[in-house]
C-alpha cells in the first residue's frame, strides 16, 4: 500500500512538473512588426502588414511550436505617398495579388522545431489565398523576442501577376516571384 501511495504521488508530481513547463505565450501584436519587400526589374516597394494573432509554444525555454494569423487587409505601402500609395495598396489587395476580399487572413502553423541553442530550424505550413504549402526557415528566440526573415515564392500561392515565369515578354515590367518578410515578435 505504501508503494502504491508513493507511486501515485510520484506520478502526480511528474505530471504537474511536466504541465508547468509547457507554456503558450501570446504574441503582443501591438509591439510586433511584419515588414515586406517586393522587388521588380526597375526597383522595389516595401511596407508593413499586421498580425491578427500569434502564439509561441515552449517546453521550458525551448520553442516547440506556434501559430500566427496575418491580417491581409492591413497591407500598407511605406515607400510611397498619395495616389500612388493608394493605387499600389489597392492592387496588392486585388485578385491579381492577395485577393483580400475573399482571403482576409493568411496563416502559419509551426509543425516542427529543431533546437539550435536559441536559433531554431522551423518547419511549418503557410497558407495564403486559401492555398497551403510547406515552408522552412530559421528563427532566433531571445528572452521575450523572436525574429526571422522569410522568402516566399508568391507563384506557389497562385499569385502570378507580372511573373516572368508565367508571362512572356514582360521585360522591365516583370515582378520578382519572391517577396520577403522581416518579422520581429514580442511576447
Amino acid at each position: 500500500m505504501k508503494n502504491l501511495k508513493t507511486l501515485t504521488i510520484a506520478v502526480l508530481a511528474i505530471s504537474f512538473f511536466s504541465f508547468t513547463l509547457l507554456k503558450e505565450k501570446q504574441v503582443n501584436i501591438e509591439e510586433s512588426t511584419v515588414s515586406w519587400i517586393g522587388k521588380k526589374v526597375t526597383g522595389s516597394h516595401e511596407g508593413t502588414i499586421k498580425l491578427e494573432s500569434g502564439v509561441l509554444k515552449f517546453d521550458g525555454k525551448n520553442l516547440t511550436g506556434g501559430n500566427f494569423v496575418i491580417d491581409m487587409t492591413s497591407i500598407n505601402v511605406t515607400d510611397m505617398q498619395g495616389k500612388g500609395k493608394m493605387n499600389l495598396e489597392g492592387h496588392l489587395k486585388s485578385d491579381d495579388f492577395f485577393g483580400v476580399e475573399k482571403h482576409k487572413t493568411a496563416s502559419l502553423e509551426i509543425t516542427k522545431v529543431t533546437d539550435q541553442y536559441s536559433d531554431y530550424e522551423i518547419t511549418g505550413q503557410l497558407t495564403i489565398k486559401g492555398i497551403t504549402k510547406p515552408i522552412s526557415f530559421n528563427m532566433v528566440v531571445k528572452e521575450n523576442f523572436a525574429s526571422t526573415k522569410l522568402t516566399i515564392d508568391r507563384t506557389k500561392f497562385d499569385i502570378k501577376y507580372g511573373s516572368a515565369s508565367f508571362i512572356d515578354n514582360l521585360k522591365d515590367k516583370a515582378i520578382s516571384d519572391d517577396f520577403e518578410l522581416d518579422i520581429k515578435l514580442s511576447f
